[in-house]
């Protein structure tokens, strides 16, 4: 790939790199292209983007034996740590991290599985009425958002995940999403300890529900 005698390849990626680092959250694609003019690394749109993925690519490769990962997410590319250092990572604050209840974390697992759905659906799947509390939890996070309305009787309103959803958990598209089995490790009792609800998971919980296609 050719770059502008003026402008190497290092530099692209030594800004790009900066860019990330700079970033208070994911950074997409055409975002990274447009940090640079057309008279910098390329005229043509196709050729800058193609630099500008081989760059990303060289960051990654780079970051094979480091505490740090290049990730592509649903919102763009972000450095963070990787998931196996968590535990020393997060003795750097005081702070621990939220816990949620069993409930939540079903809903926003039938959410994800399969969106869009109701309230109602929610809760012929769990058994039990949702709360409206977890609901404006999970919208508050911006985890959760409303698709708008079902057309039938009353139309309810449907709600989906979001883009956030997606990069808080580390996944590019709703397909990247662990089996539904894993998922159901996250309301394991040890996990949520002290504010575990007491309700059992729903039997048709244990169902494996096939990821929707992004």
């Amino acid at each position: 790939m050719t770059i502008d005698e003026g402008f190497p390849s290092e530099k692209v990626k030594a800004i790009i790199e900066a860019a990330l680092l700079s970033a208070d959250g994911p950074v997409p694609l055409d975002r990274l292209v447009g940090l640079f003019k057309d008279d910098e690394i390329a005229s043509d749109i196709k050729e800058k983007r193609q630099i500008i993925k081989t760059a990303l690519k060289e960051l990654n490769d780079e970051c094979e034996n480091r505490g740090v990962e290049l990730a592509n997410l649903a919102g763009g590319y972000r450095f963070q740590s990787r998931q196996d250092l968590s535990p020393w990572i997060s003795r750097l604050w005081d702070e621990k991290p939220p816990r949620y209840t069993r409930a939540l974390l079903e809903t926003l697992a039938i959410i994800a599985y399969q969106q869009p759905v109701s309230r109602g659906d929610i809760e012929q799947i769990r058994g039990v009425v949702v709360s409206p509390n977890i609901m404006r939890t999970l919208m508050d996070r911006e985890w959760v958002q409303s698709l708008g309305h079902r057309e039938v009787p009353g139309r309810p309103m449907l709600y989906g995940t979001t883009r956030s959803f997606l990069d808080y958990f580390g996944v590019k598209k709703i397909s990247d999403l662990p089996p539904l089995e894993e998922i159901k490790q996250l309301v394991d009792p040890a996990f949520i300890g002290a504010e575990v609800e007491s309700e059992e998971i729903p039997k048709s919980f244990d169902t494996e529900v096939p990821p929707l296609e992004e």
